[in-house]
């Protein structure tokens, strides 16, 4: 079975689940999330994926928080994989990262500032894994057909894009719902709603980003509601002491419940 098969898997026509830690903090904490939220997905139906960057390349700062080393992290990342049993999820920031990462990871993620930069689609398609591109926040949902095209000219058809906001004035995010369904037509591909992402507050300040935690079940719900085919959520057991966007991580504990209404909504979107 492909990635993009198991992500169609849900015998009850439920959602994708793209879950983790923004950011790889250590071994036994990147295995404790993905432990505790695999089973929960099993039981509910959802195709897991587990997330977290090896490292983070878009930072406020320069002190801010990046990794805790590239093959340290992608290793972790690889262990996750054959310990849980579960596909896994990594960000890649440049064409030369691509085959690097590509031999620990099963979705190579393309960041949204850098969904057009053709090079970097074009060395992630030449892996063979399926990739994840991310919408550009200063692009219409419409653009993003490009940037497929580019993947799937490149020889890959393994093709997701994830909606993550759409910058408005300065500091804030909206999220265009209209999109999702633009999207699928579109780009003919699955695609996810960012819940955590498009509910950040970028360059605040204080050079921190913040964020609106309080409206993850909001966004999630509309996504869902409008047929999102899965959804991207960053959790994390302790948001305030995480490393990096821990000011909207959903806490990982509210997980479970959190994906019970949502699996119970899509049970209803499912009927019309």
């Amino acid at each position: 079975m492909t990635t993009t098969e198991y992500l169609k898997s849900s015998a009850t026509g439920n959602f994708f689940l793209l879950a983790g830690p923004c950011v790889i903090e250590g071994r036994q904490m990147a295995l404790d999330i993905a432990s505790y939220i695999a089973p929960i997905c099993r039981r509910l139906d959802i195709p897991y994926v587990f997330k977290g960057s090896y490292r983070k390349a878009n930072r406020s700062r320069l002190d801010s928080f990046t990794g805790i080393g590239d093959l340290e992290a992608l290793e972790i990342l690889g262990e996750v994989r054959r310990q849980v049993g579960v596909p896994v999820v990594t960000d890649i920031h440049a064409a030369a990262e691509a085959r690097m990462a590509a031999d620990f990871v099963d979705i190579l993620q393309i960041p949204a500032f850098l969904c057009r930069q053709t090079d970097l689609l074009v060395a992630a398609a030449a892996t063979g894994k399926t990739v994840n591109i991310k919408k550009g926040q200063f692009l219409a949902p419409g653009s993003m057909k490009f940037a497929v095209d580019k993947v799937r000219e490149s020889g890959d058809q393994g093709v997701l894009v994830t909606d993550r906001g759409t910058t408005f004035g300065y500091g804030d995010l909206v999220v265009d719902f209209r999109g999702i369904p633009e999207m699928q037509r579109e780009c003919r591909c699955p695609v996810i709603m960012d819940v955590t992402h498009s509910l950040q507050r970028p360059n605040t300040a204080g050079g921190v980003t913040g964020g609106r935690p309080d409206m993850i079940e909001t966004i999630a719900r509309a996504a869902i509601a409008v047929g999102a085919d899965g959804l991207f959520i960053e959790t994390h057991p302790e948001p305030a002491k995480a490393l990096s966007d821990g000011a909207n991580m959903l806490r990982l504990d509210l997980l479970e419940p959190l994906l019970r209404r949502l699996t119970a909504l899509r049970q209803t979107v499912n009927l019309f």
